[in-house]
């Protein structure tokens, strides 16, 4: 049995380090759950000392950005607040959106019911936008592309789940925690469903690409982080048997 590794070095110098994060890895330190396993504490190891400057869900996958000295800390913490920087999700959801674009902005308050979930809230919630873009059709799921314009603890999830959608496999937002199996999505598997093995089991949702400045050069940079193992399984998979690829939407 392989081991997934927690995390991948997209780049890396004096200043900023780029990491592609596996599923189910903290950024940093949770009031939640102080013990579980963090991507800061197992870079630290190879890069010193890390500034978290932004943050995405524990169980998505992708791309993640820290500062290694102070003056970059707070010049990407500008950034980040300023909505500077460009970020884009892909993600997996059930059914078919009859829109090709959407722009959803609705204010969503963080730690809003007794699951701890983010939730629409007009009167108390923070403003939120997201841009969706529909990358296609592919069986009973379509491939989204999200655009947060801000960042709100489990935005993307919350306003999908506002516009009748949720995300693969989602264990807060959705009712389905039903696996990605090759032989419900595959005319003709020969395969034995007593030892299959999913394709996907887990938040199909993955932070595919950043853009910023460079800290100190101030030089535009896109990073862009491979699909994870299961992820990248998943979408061959689809790709292969109902032709819609996000990647090469993107």
């Amino acid at each position: 049995m392989k081991i997934t590794p927690d995390y991948t070095v997209i780049y890396s110098d004096d200043d900023i380090v780029v990491l592609n994060k596996r599923s189910g890895l903290l950024i940093a330190a949770d009031r939640y759950d102080e013990d579980a396993p963090r991507l800061d504490v197992e870079a630290e190891k190879e890069f010193g000392r890390l500034f978290a400057v932004h943050r995405i869900d524990k169980d998505t996958s992708g791309c993640v950005i820290y500062a290694r000295n102070s003056e970059s800390h707070k010049n990407l913490s500008m950034q980040f607040e300023n909505r500077e920087v460009q970020k884009v999700y892909h993600c997996l959801v059930y059914g078919y959106p009859s829109w090709s674009e959407k722009h959803v902005d609705l204010k969503l308050m963080p730690d809003g019911d007794a699951k701890h979930r983010t939730v629409v809230n007009k009167t108390h919630g923070k403003p939120s936008e997201t841009d969706f873009i529909n990358l296609g059709k592919a069986g009973p799921f379509s491939w989204i592309e999200a655009r947060p314009h801000t960042g709100r603890t489990h935005q993307i999830r919350a306003h999908l789940q506002a516009i009748g959608f949720s995300i693969v496999c989602d264990p807060l937002y959705s009712p389905n925690q039903h696996p990605v199996l090759l032989s419900e999505i595959k005319r003709r598997w020969n395969g034995d469903e007593s030892t299959e093995r999913p394709l996907l089991s887990r938040l199909a949702l993955h932070a595919y690409r950043l853009t910023l400045a460079h800290p100190k050069t101030g030089k535009p940079m896109t990073f862009t982080a491979p699909y994870p193992r299961d992820m990248e399984a998943t979408r061959k998979q689809i790709a292969s048997i109902f032709g819609v690829d996000p990647q090469a939407e993107a």
